[in-house]
């Protein structure tokens, strides 16, 4: 299979590379240059948002394009329209996030979705992803579109920076503030898995929108951190604290305690980021490694880098400072 990744140096671009490679493909990646492409790769250099800057795709020919760009949906549209006389399916990674708010608990892939635009420049992040959608659409058509609507993904080489501050917390040891209760039910994806289900998929010409993450309470935030301490060898002591503790301290789900939404007290935002149903995905062959395995692999990785995980610019970085982290343990 000739496979076209348009980004593949980071993250979930770049877990699509190496499950490519891996499989023997032929794998070329199109980037920027900012970071290496995976060995192995062939490479590509442009800037999709600067004039000409898809001029290194004017010629080539694949069975396969995997785009996983976030930003002005008419980047997109611009990439898709290109390509689609020379290229055999167009998988866009895109997000839960399109969902109408409150999606509600257990909501698929015929939940309404939000008012987006193909020819849109810079939006919010859903209505950019909806707009991103329709532009592989338009240029591609329903029977040569796979919309991978993607929940939390975490693993090696995140650089959002979620999993990596807990484990970085965890290594430091010491009393660490647990956000409870312990059995919150988690949902979110191996990036490993996201790559090998869209390669699989792709190749056995899957189509339409899929909600891909695992299924909910695949993970509770007790059975993450409780990892997150084992694979990192410190001395940390879980201190599992309320969750009307923390938000009365002004302490922030999500950004200030990341991964962690408190089921009772902010329902909508746990059902929209935890509550998926991914009935769809698993039967088109989704499998999920268990917790223990992706925490074990991104200890390994952020080690292998020294233990500072990259950070995307154009998002904001996560995790509780040390001294309010402190002042509620003491308090």
């Amino acid at each position: 299979m000739r496979l076209l990744i348009l980004g593949g140096t980071e993250f979930a671009g770049r877990a699509v590379a190496e499950s490519a490679l891996a499989r023997g493909w032929q794998v070329t990646v199109f980037h920027r240059g900012r970071h290496e492409a995976p060995a192995g790769a062939t490479t590509l250099l442009g800037d999709r948002t600067a004039p000409d800057g898809l001029a290194a795709l004017a010629e080539g020919e694949w069975d396969v394009v995997v785009d996983t760009w976030s930003a002005a949906p008419s980047v997109v549209r611009d990439a898709a329209r290109l390509l689609a006389g020379r290229a055999g399916r167009y998988v866009y990674v895109s997000s839960c996030s399109v969902y109408a708010w409150p999606p509600g608990y257990g909501y698929d892939e015929t939940a309404p979705v939000v008012e987006g635009s193909a020819d849109a420049g810079e939006v919010p992040y859903p209505q950019a992803k909806r707009g991103g959608e329709l532009a592989v659409l338009d240029a591609f058509g329903e029977d040569r579109s796979l919309l991978v609507r993607a929940g939390l993904i975490i693993g090696p080489w995140e650089n959002i920076g979620r999993l990596p501050w807990w484990l970085g917390r965890a290594a430091r040891g010491g009393p660490v503030l647990a956000p409870g209760p312990r059995d919150t039910p988690l949902q979110y994806i191996d990036v490993r898995d996201l790559a090998d289900w869209i390669l699989h998929s792709a190749q056995t010409g899957l189509n339409g929108p899929y909600n891909l993450v695992s299924e909910p309470g695949h993970a509770t935030i007790g059975e993450l951190l409780e990892s997150c301490v084992r694979v990192t060898g410190s001395d940390a002591e879980l201190r599992w604290t309320p969750a009307e503790a923390i938000l009365a301290a002004g302490i922030e789900p999500w950004s200030d305690l990341p991964i962690w939404i408190p089921r009772a007290e902010q329902r909508d935002l746990h059902n929209a980021i935890h509550g998926s149903c991914v009935t769809k995905a698993l039967a088109a062959g989704l499998r999920c490694r268990p917790v223990e395995e992706t925490v074990t692999d991104t200890w390994t990785w952020l080690q292998s880098i020294g233990g500072t995980p990259p950070q995307r610019p154009d998002r904001p970085t996560v995790g509780l400072a040390p001294e309010r982290e402190a002042k509620l343990l003491e308090g």
